[in-house]
Parts: structure tokens; sequence; C-alpha cells
């Protein structure tokens, strides 16, 4: 009983960390739960008499669950759905849906493990993917990924090395677009609130398009507008609420009524112009995505 309560502890003391470990290994906040889940089951039921580092020994347990989601999503050919998010934070605030960013989020958002990442990722093999997460982003030693993946140090950091060098030279071109598209977003919901049908105009594609989900359409959003004209009249004077967000980490807009997300606008941009709007209200969807309100004012850094 006694050994119980004391691994109780611990592992209360660093979930925090392992559902962050287990956040950026599977990119997705379900996975991740269950990860983390599976990996108590597992130490509730192991012998830590010999366990002189809990934290090291605790991540080791989740990374190796990771591990075999990955190989077992992979061997699926599944294909999880999202950009990567900020990472989750240990306190209750992070479970507010209108939270805004902090300086500290904003920053996360250019760094090597934003967008870029999670295309990269998806593209990597588990053991790859593991060592430059672990290594790279939670500091673990090769030693110990070696021992997770069974591979040798060298293995461990040659596989984190060839993982840093695919993200490295993906990850300017990422940034710089996500930058223009949270530019080109801001300045279309301004348009939008100030009824500017020309500036509304300039921002969207001929052949501009926008959809409605299901949900969208019963609250009042027509199921399908064509062309910019159309879908600039659609928004004009509008979207006085939308607000600007990453969603997802990804930069889009959300209306969102007492507190709780009710309408996602997610856009595609080519060439500086909006080729596509989509509007998402489906509750069930909604919850699924991490949302960051951003501050007006705040620029990409």
């Amino acid at each position: 009983m006694v050994e119980q309560d004391w691994l109780s502890e611990r592992f209360a003391e660093h979930q925090g960390r392992l559902q962050a470990v287990a956040y950026r290994i599977l990119r997705s906040p379900s996975d991740a739960e269950d990860a983390v889940q599976e990996a108590w089951l597992r130490v509730s039921r192991a012998d830590t008499g010999q366990v002189e580092n809990p934290a090291g020994w605790l991540t080791t347990v989740v990374a190796r669950v990771c591990l075999n989601m990955l190989e077992a999503r992979r061997a699926r050919r599944e294909e999880p759905t999202g950009a990567l998010p900020p990472e989750p934070a240990t306190s209750d605030a992070s479970t507010d849906p209108t939270r805004q960013a902090t300086p500290e989020e904003d920053a996360l958002l250019a760094d090597s493990v934003g967008v870029a990442l999670t295309m990269v990722l998806d593209t990597l093999t588990p053991a790859e993917r593991l060592a430059f997460v672990l290594h790279d982003i939670f500091g673990v030693p090769f030693g110990e990924i070696g021992d997770i993946i069974d591979r040798s140090p060298a293995a461990a950091r040659q596989l984190a090395s060839r993982a840093r060098r695919r993200v490295q030279g993906a990850t300017a071109p990422s940034d710089a677009a996500r930058s223009r598209k949270r530019e080109v977003i801001a300045a279309f919901l301004a348009a939008s609130r100030d009824g500017d049908f020309a500036a509304l105009l300039s921002l969207l594609d001929s052949d501009a398009v926008l959809v409605a989900d299901p949900a969208a359409v019963r609250i009042g959003a027509a199921a399908e507008v064509r062309g910019a004209d159309a879908v600039a009249a659609t928004f004009a004077g509008r979207a006085e609420a939308a607000r600007l967000a990453l969603v997802d980490g990804v930069p889009a807009a959300v209306w969102a009524h007492r507190g709780l997300p009710k309408v996602v606008f997610s856009f595609t941009i080519s060439e500086g112009k909006i080729t596509g709007i989509t509007l998402q209200a489906d509750p069930d969807r909604l919850r699924d995505l991490d949302i960051v309100f951003v501050r007006t004012g705040d620029k990409e850094q």
C-alpha cells in the first residue's frame, strides 16, 4: 500500500510532463491521453524497488507506449488529423477554450515544433520521430532513447540527427507562409467588420468557395457559396464577433458565444488570395480542437 501511494504521488507529480511528451510524439490530444493512461496501467503493475529516477523511468514507459502506438498507426497507414497545437499547459486554465495566448505560447508558435514539424513528423519512421522529440524537445539522453527503441546510443543520435535535418529544411518556409496566412485572415476579418466590399474582393480569389458543414447550415449559414462577389457579399458587414485565432496551431477565425466556440472559419490561401473558407459548427468536432485566441496587435516572430 505504501509503495502504491508513493507511485501514485510520483505519477501525479510528473503527469504534466508525461502528457506533454505523449502529445508531442503522437500529435493527437486523445491519443496522448490514451498513452498516459496505458502508461499508468503498466507502472501500477510494475516493481518499483529498483527505480532511482522516477521522472526518467515514467518518461521511458510513456515513450514506449507512444512508440507502439506510432508503429500500429503506421501499420494501418493512418494519418492523424489537424496540426500540432501549442504544448498543453498543466494548469486548469489550459482547458479554457477562450484563453488568450501567453507571450511564451506566442514564442512557441514560431519555433521548430510548429506546423512545419507537424508535416515533417508524419514522414519520419516511428524511431526517428521518437528520437527527435525526446532528445531535441525534452533533452532525454541518447543512451535512454536507445534503450527505448532497442538501438545503441550512436544509432539513436543518428536517427535524431536525420530527423532534425528534415525539420530544419522545412521550418523556415512554413513559418513564413503561416505568418502571411495570419495577415490575410486578419485583413479579411477587418474588412468584413467594416463592410468594406472592395477590400474583401481584393483578398478573395475570383473562384473562391465558401462551404459550411450541416451544423453551420442549421444555424443560418449557406451550404455553399461560389465566386468572389458572392462570398464577399456574404461577409460584408458581418462576422463582427469572429476573432483571429490559432486552431490546432493554424491561423483561422472563431466565433464564440458565452465563452464557448460555436463556429470555426478555416481558410485556404494560395498566392496571397483566399481560395476557400470552411465553416465548422459541429460541437463534437469543435471539442477536439485546440483554440487559442490571438491578441489584437500580436505578431508572430
